[in-house]
């Protein structure tokens, strides 16, 4: 008889729970706001990302290419951590502009990387990176 008084003991609990389960636990009736509406936003590139194209850019825009010779060009970038080793600088002179074309390692957080770039020497005297891309 106890295990029968148990069993009686525990239906009313039981149609409690199979009713909360039934309707999503949903205990207000609340719906969801259908009026709202939200836009995705681009992903942005990080400042750390924009920091080591920096860094790559200085370093070869500085590199002496006669002294250089074939040797690799180490870098590292105290803000993020990165460090990574140029391989391939090639210069061309064009319409009167200096460009460089590379090619580098990056070691970040998340692995080794190896990526493509070019920095042209502009007007003004400044080197402007023009291309900075990933090559995995």
């Amino acid at each position: 008889m106890k295990s029968g008084a148990r069993v009686l003991a525990a239906l009313p609990l039981l149609a409690a729970l199979s009713g909360c389960m039934s309707s999503g636990l949903d205990l207000f009736g609340s719906k969801p706001d259908s009026t709202v509406t939200t836009n995705s936003i681009a992903p942005q590139k990080s400042a750390d990302a924009n920091s080591d194209e920096v860094t790559v850019r200085n370093a070869v825009s500085s590199a002496d290419l006669a002294k250089l010779g074939n040797a690799p060009l180490p870098w590292a970038n105290a803000t993020t951590g990165s460090a990574g080793v140029v391989s391939t600088i090639s210069e061309v002179h064009e319409n009167g502009s200096v460009c460089r074309s590379f090619v580098t390692t990056l070691h970040a957080y998340n692995g080794i990387s190896n990526f493509a770039g070019e920095t042209c020497l502009g007007n003004n005297g400044e080197w402007r990176l023009m291309e900075f891309s990933r090559q995995d």
